[in-house]
């Protein structure tokens, strides 16, 4: 059985994992469709943009994070000024620094999803008279299902995992960012304390296996469905 410490590093992770997940994922789906359907000026570098997390060291983005939207940072510093609003040291800049490492991971499956939908059946559409909104929202949307899925659960299993960018912005504070990882690695500095250490391990583990699962059932869910339709 898991202490309370533990469940509470636990409901928060699944918390902040979740909160993370959507809100990025309107403009997951926004950018994956400027990459997937449009070419502009620029394109290169936003794919870059987007995909830097990936390759970043994960302390990179905590320190950009925190010299940017900390309490003192360029843009956190307005915020809290004129709003009364701060990432720093609160579940909220948890949840936006694992939203920033998972967000490539969604992005990357929702274009690859885009890119297999047939667009002839979206001309058609048009030429039938349907608005390109209409046209996203009937037809793309719907068969972009199976890839929104699966990359909206990858990056909640990934967000469950972060460490560096979330201790580097908003430290670890029990009950406030403290998320699984970060539970792990005071136990493991803590004397005596490795089964409380496995455990934690144990427990991240079954959650990464279930949301792998789950994003392969779902997958093929939507997709027997649409095969059907």
């Amino acid at each position: 059985m898991l202490t309370e410490y533990e469940l509470e590093a636990l409901f928060l992770s699944l918390k902040i994992a979740s909160v993370a997940v959507i809100f990025s994922l309107p403009l997951g789906i926004g950018c994956a469709w400027l990459l997937a359907r449009r070419q502009f000026w620029g394109k290169s570098l936003l794919d870059g943009l987007i995909h830097l997390p990936l390759v970043l060291p994960p302390v990179v983005i905590g320190y950009l994070l925190l010299i940017t939207m900390g309490r003192q940072g360029t843009i956190g510093k307005w915020l809290y000024e004129w709003f009364g609003f701060s990432f720093s040291f609160s579940w909220r800049g948890a949840a936006l620094a694992v939203a920033v490492v998972s967000f490539p991971l969604m992005v990357r499956s929702i274009r690859l999803a885009l890119e297999g939908v047939d667009k002839k059946l979206e001309q058609a559409a048009r030429t039938l008279g349907a608005s390109s909104m209409r046209v996203f929202i009937t037809i793309t949307l719907p068969l972009m299902i199976p890839g929104i899925l699966t990359g909206t659960i990858l990056a909640f299993a990934r967000a469950l995992g972060e460490f560096g960018a979330t201790i580097t912005f908003v430290s670890n504070i029990p009950g406030q960012t403290q998320t699984i990882p970060l539970a792990m690695y005071s136990f493991i500095e803590t004397p005596g304390a490795e089964s409380e250490a496995a455990r934690l391990c144990v427990v991240a583990i079954v959650i990464a296996l279930l949301s792998l699962f789950a994003s392969e059932w779902l997958t093929r869910v939507a997709r027997k469905r649409l095969g059907a339709a």
